[in-house]
């Protein structure tokens, strides 16, 4: 795992360190939708996410070890880590693993891709730790367009069929939204520190329940999935958290989010190379909105008008 430098005077807000970071990330997350389909061939998606979040903490308590960065001992933190685990891990993987057995991945992906939204209107009406300007309300828009065009608008013709599956996905999306709100409960700590403390957790609650359920002793994975879920834990998961956490202090909560606009392109471009999948018709300009979008939300504004 790389080392992550935290910022600097050197690196202010919105440096290209930042939206190249911006663009791993994305990378990253977008490969997971891959090694997760990939994954659940012959592992139960309970034991898959149990076993990801796993590895993923080991690795990253290996890489404090070897820093000799230790982990905070107060209870107070390993609550708030209790917290972004639940929502950053747990409860969205566990909501989307199971309602995407009945909702179609298309309309699953947009559903999921809302948590900018989520993010700008609570940082507006809520929480208001950070600027609100028209001009990353036009990127969230214009994002969330993107992503239609790109997975198609014929998505929309399951929305209610299966209601509560899809309200589970809208409620993993909230998940996601407020992980990158809560992740600021962070800003004194080095990046892989909530991300270890937070996988580490999710391990912990996840665990049990796949040994309950699953009975992952009794399972016979395939090498491919066994190789998905390794290239998830270790690349998707710890990797992308340390970026992720790292983003969330130098680029803000709703900046960061839009990475949720970016994975999907890249995600779409990796199936069509390695799962033989298509580009819909509308794909070019969704991706033309997906990157007008994320200038948007991500570039600082040199003098921002708050919303009224």
């Amino acid at each position: 795992m790389p080392a992550m430098q935290e910022p600097s005077a050197s690196q202010p807000a919105g440096s290209p360190l930042d939206f190249a970071l911006l663009l791993a990330l994305a990378t990253l997350w977008g490969a997971s939708y891959t090694f997760i389909r990939v994954g659940v061939a012959t592992i139960p998606p309970l034991t898959l996410m149990a076993a990801r979040t796993l590895i993923a903490g080991s690795l990253l308590l290996a890489w404090l070890a070897a820093r000799r960065t230790a982990l905070p001992r107060e209870p107070a933190m390993w609550r708030r880590f209790g917290v972004q685990a639940l929502l950053n891990s747990v409860v969205p993987f566990t909501l989307i693993a199971w309602a995407e057995q009945s909702v179609d991945a298309g309309l699953a992906t947009i559903l999921n891709s809302a948590s900018p939204v989520l993010a700008f209107l609570a940082t507006w009406l809520v929480t208001r730790h950070e600027q609100v300007t028209r001009r990353k309300l036009f990127g969230v828009v214009a994002g969330l367009a993107g992503i239609c065009l790109i997975i198609g608008t014929s998505a929309f013709g399951g929305l209610g069929h299966q209601l509560v599956p899809q309200l589970a996905i809208v409620a993993a999306t909230v998940c996601y939204a407020g992980a990158a709100l809560y992740g600021r409960a962070f800003h004194g700590l080095p990046a892989a520190v909530p991300a270890a403390g937070s996988m580490v957790v999710g391990s912990a609650l996840l665990l049990p329940a796949s040994l309950l359920v699953d009975h992952p002793w009794t399972l016979r994975p395939s090498a491919a999935s066994v190789q998905a879920l390794l290239a998830l834990a270790v690349f998707s998961t710890a990797t992308a958290f340390v970026i992720y956490f790292r983003l969330i202090k130098t680029l803000g909560s709703v900046a960061t989010t839009s990475v949720a606009y970016l994975r999907v392109p890249i995600g779409v471009a990796i199936g069509m190379v390695f799962l033989g999948e298509s580009l819909v018709p509308t794909a070019w300009a969704g991706l033309v909105c997906v990157v007008a979008g994320v200038a948007a939300m991500a570039i600082p504004a040199r003098r921002p008008q708050p919303m009224q």
